[in-house]
């Protein structure tokens, strides 16, 4: 099977297993909304969870990752796999040593980080005291999403995708049932959220380790800090964790910023950014992932053309997947959180407010994806110095335009701010790529990026028409709401695949020679 196959074929598995968690997670959120709305405690709790949040993705889905994956490819390629099940038990052995101890340290200085990273709950000591119980109870989650962000590392590696991406189902389980089932016995309702973040991270990884077993890695303590590999992973890991979490770190900044605007700000962020990640997570991660072991085997063989052929794919397969979304988004802002949360203590105003964080976080979509397919491609190269620059770079000016949006546009401001740091970041890396490894199919993305753009133009109108059909400040009528933006979204597919099938698609093409060899020929 020729890699692009692999990489379309991994993108799939892991879209597949990653629409199942979203659509979860879209559950997750309404119960959430339905239950406790936007405001002082979902304020606290959302707070509170992006702490281990966001070291979870700086530290297990960015540095971890990208250290880990292009040094265990290499020594699994090129020393067999006995030599890679020794570094695979080393690695899960120290890691699990220094997140224990980075838990620890986290239970223990809590007050002093939420105190650090959301100024503005000092003017209010009770929403103060709960973010920081909250994230007493959910700092543990950071340790054994760590453990499980290695293990993915093992299984994307051998080719195994879908057990990682499935997992995270377990999370949204969790939060959901502990939510529905638990609140009602805490004195604070929100807490059972709390509790449901711990239990689902205690079920990830519990759901890595019979798969890491069957394919031939059991987990055994294993110590050395001698090892090659582990001093080369370390000096990876520094750079990493700011070159790949930046984005997350500029979401970050959005969130303390917003802690000194109304209340409810930092909620309305979460919420958008959650439906904002929903095409993200299902498409854009599945393909970096996919995307990621492919480019490491072939820095490692030295196959430079095979390596720029496999990132040009990847980069093409991305836009052409999330111009639409992006478009969609922007369309559907307002009526996507009308449908979804409205009701209970979520009413229009809170649904119209979250819309506008969606519709300035949904313009920088496409922009966003590019970036988390285009960082990997360093890392393969052994080049952790050039994405930390250029990270530096966009987290400055995220600063300067949250600062001076802020202001005018409240908490919509700072979803633009980070739209366009990410796109500053993004020209950055492109350009700084090319003059490393030369051309890589430049024309050929933009010119996918407005074939993409150009069939999604009368998908927009499609989308419009229909949207226009429904009041939707009016609540109620959640059944009859739901087949209007459900018949939006598939009219609108089915518009755009039809023109980006007209307008020479390679992807299209591509989706419609699966479709008739796997469906007609049945």
């Amino acid at each position: 099977m020729s890699e692009k196959k692999h990489i379309a074929r991994a993108a799939g598995v892991l879209g597949f297993a990653t629409v199942l968690s979203r659509i979860l997670g879209m559950v997750r959120d309404m119960v959430v909304s339905r239950l406790f709305g936007a405001g002082f405690a979902t304020d606290a709790f959302f707070a509170a969870f992006q702490i281990p949040n966001l070291l979870r993705r700086f530290f297990a889905e960015g540095a971890l990752t990208s250290a880990f994956v292009p040094t265990f490819s290499e020594w699994y390629t090129q020393r067999g796999e006995a030599a890679a099940r020794e570094l695979a038990n080393i690695c899960f052995t120290l890691l699990t040593v220094v997140m224990a101890a980075v838990t620890f340290l986290g239970v223990i200085f809590s007050p002093q980080i939420v105190h650090l990273m959301f100024p503005g709950f000092s003017a209010q000591p009770a929403k103060l005291e709960l973010t920081v119980l909250l994230n007493r109870l959910m700092f543990p989650y950071i340790f054994f999403i760590s453990l499980v962000a290695l293990c993915m590392g093992i299984l994307n590696t051998v080719r195994h995708f879908f057990t990682p991406a499935i997992s995270t189902v377990f999370l949204n389980l969790a939060m959901i049932c502990s939510a529905i089932f638990l609140h009602s016995y805490f004195r604070v309702p929100i807490t059972a959220l709390a509790v449901g973040v711990l239990i689902g991270g205690f079920l990830q990884l519990a759901l890595q380790l019979p798969t890491l077993y069957r394919l031939g890695f059991p987990i055994r303590p294993r110590f050395d800090l001698h090892h090659p590999a582990v001093r080369r992973i370390a000096l990876l890991m520094g750079p990493a964790t700011f070159g790949v979490g930046v984005y997350y770190l500029n979401i970050t900044v959005g969130s303390i910023l917003a802690s000194l605007l109304p209340q409810g700000s930092v909620s309305y962020l979460y919420y958008a950014q959650r439906l904002f990640e929903f095409p993200q997570g299902i498409f854009t991660v599945s393909v970096a992932q996919a995307v990621l072991p492919s480019m490491c085997r072939q820095a490692a063989a030295g196959e430079m053309v095979e390596l720029k052929e496999s990132l040009g794919f990847g980069l093409r397969l991305t836009l052409f997947v999330t111009i639409p979304a992006m478009v969609g988004l922007l369309i559907c802002a307002t009526p996507i959180f009308s449908l979804l949360f409205m009701g209970g203590a979520f009413d229009y105003d809170k649904a119209v407010k979250c819309g506008e964080a969606l519709f300035f976080y949904s313009l920088g979509l496409s922009v966003v994806a590019l970036v988390r397919v285009l960082v990997p491609a360093f890392y393969a190269l052994k080049d952790t110095r050039t994405p930390v620059i250029v990270a530096f770079a966009a987290f400055l000016i995220n600063v300067v335009f949250s600062l001076l949006l802020m202001g005018p546009l409240k908490h919509g401001g700072l979803a633009l701010a980070s739209s366009l740091s990410a796109l500053c970041q993004l020209v950055l890396l492109l350009w700084l790529l090319r003059r490393k490894i030369g051309p890589f199919g430049g024309r050929g993305i933009a010119l996918a990026g407005g074939k993409a753009l150009l069939a999604s133009l009368p998908m927009a109108v499609v989308v419009y028409w229909v949207m226009g059909r429904v009041n939707w400040s009016l609540a109620g009528h959640k059944l009859y709401n739901g087949m209007v933006i459900g018949g939006a979204v598939a009219g609108g597919m089915l518009v755009y695949f039809l023109f980006a099938h007209l307008c020479r698609c390679e992807e299209a093409q591509e989706a419609v020679r699966l479709f008739q060899r796997k469906v007609l020929k049945r």
